[in-house]
């Protein structure tokens, strides 16, 4: 099962990426911009979703996506770890979240991690 250790160590990975404690809580930030966090008992995740897709991916997959209250107005999901698949799939969800929060300049250094390339 993946734990708090695995989110940290993957999202520490990401390029230019530090760990700080914000609000009680471990938070994952790229050139200062915050794309994770590990909040209560560290058994779930917070990142970066634009709302259309957190909101479909909370509805096809309630098991493993939900959006918290407080951050219903905001672009963020949870993610339950205990329902992922494997590293990889955490790895996915946090590239992901990281490419959201990165400047354009990381995203260009790191085209593996940049976005798509257009059709």
């Amino acid at each position: 099962m993946l734990d708090a250790e695995d989110v940290r160590r993957i999202a520490l990975s990401l390029p230019d990426t530090t760990e700080k404690i914000a609000w009680s809580m471990p938070t994952f930030r790229v050139a200062g911009k915050m794309f994770a966090t590990l909040p209560e008992d560290e058994t779930s995740i917070a990142v970066r979703c634009p709302k259309e897709e957190r909101d479909e991916l909370a509805l096809a997959e309630p098991g493993k996506f939900w959006i918290a209250d407080h951050e219903a107005s905001f672009a963020w999901v949870r993610v339950r770890l205990a329902a992922l698949e494997d590293t990889g799939e955490l790895r996915d969800i946090l590239a992901d979240s990281w490419r959201q929060a990165a400047p354009p300049r990381l995203l260009e250094s790191y085209p593996e991690l940049g976005l798509p390339a257009a059709d």
